[in-house]
């Protein structure tokens, strides 16, 4: 079993080393070398729509699972407490499926965001301004996912 090592950084490191996870949570991001060995980063981005982080102390674990779809590996796995533990192969109909999920959970997740407010204070013209940002990043998501 593969056993990775954490680093808490601020930024991401211009190297990145083997087996070795890189936590910024000033960037709300967790990024490593690929578990398979191909040498290939992979940035898991924090947020309730992405990944999840947990620390106990002493390890990290990331939910959901890692699925590199993108890289020619198509490497499936969990990371948990420090621990590579390793998925089936997914085929090309399993990756777009689960493409349209997340896809899915990320657009009722913005969506959800974006409901206008009542209110006007400054607090509240704020998180508008921030849903906006948010709906810019929907409608890249769409485009990307060729989702109309």
């Amino acid at each position: 079993m593969k056993i990775l090592k954490h680093k808490f950084v601020e930024n991401i490191p211009d190297i990145i080393e083997d087996n070795v996870l890189y936590v910024s949570m000033e960037y709300e991001t967790v990024i490593h070398k690929c578990a398979c060995g191909c040498k290939n980063e992979v940035v898991t981005p924090l947020s309730p729509s992405d990944w999840s982080l947990t620390f106990n102390g002493e390890t990290i674990s990331l939910e959901p699972s890692i699925g590199s779809w993108s890289l020619e590996c198509k490497s499936h796995y969990w990371i948990t407490n420090n621990k590579v533990r390793w998925s089936h192969k997914y085929s090309i109909d399993e990756i777009e499926k689960v493409r349209e999920v997340d896809l899915d959970d990320k657009l009722k997740y913005y969506d959800k965001s974006n409901t206008p407010s009542q209110h006007n204070s400054a607090g509240e013209l704020e998180k508008q301004h921030s849903a906006q940002k948010k709906f810019n990043l929907l409608d890249w998501l769409k485009q990307a996912f060729k989702v109309k």
